[in-house]
């Protein structure tokens, strides 16, 4: 996991457990006063007081414990069932359905969903369950508990609710809970900015390896001009071809919005007219037909397939179709149920026989297909059927670094 990403997970858990401690606190103090305040001001005698006393120590323990066991989820749930049980009486002997308390029941959901998910269904499926159950007894028939606050005591009682519920809910939950979503906005707006920045760098960087790539090739296309030996000036020009097949993938991924993938018919049309300007000139007579779809390939896999092409492509136009012969060059790429590619590629010159391979021939071409075909951890057959030089190359996206080319 990145570095960053586990500490905002570490500070989303900070902020967690701050909440449901503070929270402890708060309700553990209430239900001490509230004994005291049942007791002496309120004259409750019977089991309400009794359950804010037990509640009110119990909690407190359970606060205190979490400093040494660190589980939150335990310390959440001891307190929730504690809570649920401690507010399910208070509320039956306080006039049932009627008590103001019951909406101490809506807290626990509260805090519920402040945790997890889950966590809010559990306790909002239970209170449900317990607010249709107290109902149920309020009925005459099936009433069996009274309601033990004096006369007298009750508005106070009601008062003393609400503003503890009014408060626990919007000075503690809303109030942290609006601090978190501060925070997480913030994180968000952060990371975008970051994420903004980095895709600005890999711009930057695909459009500075793309001008020392164009910068190559013209130092190529400067060499040549001096060499008269057209077998040399010859491998030159098909070098200068290799680094301008690369540069393409860096040049598009530096145009488009999404830098992790190309658009790759569109790759393959400049490529593959750019190598017909290159190798025939102008005004040819190559018909190409290329038959892509909207796939997109990763700068792992675009730049050897864009070799592996550019060289298939190459041979034809130099020793496929001759001279100025009609020619026709045919490209295909597609993509199966099992996310495997499949790419035919070929022309309809007059081709090479069947003993020539890239063992038997010192044909840089031929070895470099070949060995493309194994960094894209594929396989490569010649199609005998048909007129020319044909290929069919099955591979898979590689999603590791690419690897150098060998000869």
């Amino acid at each position: 996991m990145p570095r960053q990403n586990k500490r905002h997970i570490e500070e989303r858990f900070k902020d967690k457990a701050k909440l449901v401690i503070k929270v402890n606190y708060f309700t553990s103090i209430f239900s001490l006063l509230f004994f005291l305040t049942c007791i002496y001001i309120l004259k409750i005698t019977v089991v309400i007081p009794y359950v804010f006393l037990i509640f009110g120590i119990l909690n407190l323990l359970n606060t205190f414990l979490y400093k040494y066991h660190k589980n939150l989820t335990l310390t959440y749930n001891i307190v929730s069932i504690m809570t649920l049980a401690g507010a399910s009486i208070i509320t039956l002997y306080s006039g049932g359905i009627n008590s103001p308390f019951i909406f101490v029941l809506a807290l626990i959901v509260v805090a519920g969903y402040v945790t997890t998910k889950s966590y809010g269904t559990i306790y909002l499926n239970l209170n449900l369950l317990i607010i249709v159950l107290i109902y149920s007894q309020s009925v005459a028939d099936f009433s069996f508990v009274t309601n033990v606050v004096p006369e007298n005591s009750r508005n106070l009682f009601a008062l003393l609710s609400v503003l503890f519920s009014v408060y626990l809910l919007g000075g503690v939950f809303g109030k942290n809970l609006l601090h978190a979503h501060h925070n997480l906005y913030k994180t968000k707006s952060e990371l975008e900015e970051k994420i903004h920045e980095k895709e600005t760098l890999i711009k930057e960087v695909h459009h500075r390896v793309k001008n020392n790539l164009q910068t190559v090739s013209s130092l190529l296309s400067l060499q040549s001009r001096n060499i008269a030996d057209r077998e040399v000036k010859n491998l030159l020009k098909s070098s200068q071809n290799r680094v301008i097949s690369m540069a393409m993938v860096h040049e598009m991924l530096y145009l488009r919005e999404d830098l992790s993938k190309i658009e790759y018919r569109s790759y393959v049309q400049e490529l593959a007219e750019y190598l017909i300007r290159s190798i025939k000139g102008t005004s040819s007579n190559i018909t190409l037909d290329i038959d892509i779809p909207d796939l997109k390939l990763n700068i792992d896999t675009a730049i050897p397939l864009g070799l592996l092409i550019n060289e298939a492509v190459t041979n034809a136009l130099k020793y496929g179709i001759v001279d100025e012969n009609k020619g026709e060059i045919h490209i295909q790429l597609s993509k199966d149920e099992n996310n495997e590619f499949l790419l035919q590629i070929g022309d309809n010159g007059i081709g090479f026989p069947e003993t020539v391979t890239h063992k038997t021939s010192n044909s840089l071409g031929l070895k470099l297909i070949h060995n493309l075909v194994r960094q894209l951890q594929g396989s490569i057959k010649r199609d005998f059927t048909k007129k020319g030089t044909h290929y069919i190359v099955k591979f898979k996206h590689i999603k590791n670094q690419m690897a150098p080319v060998t000869a």
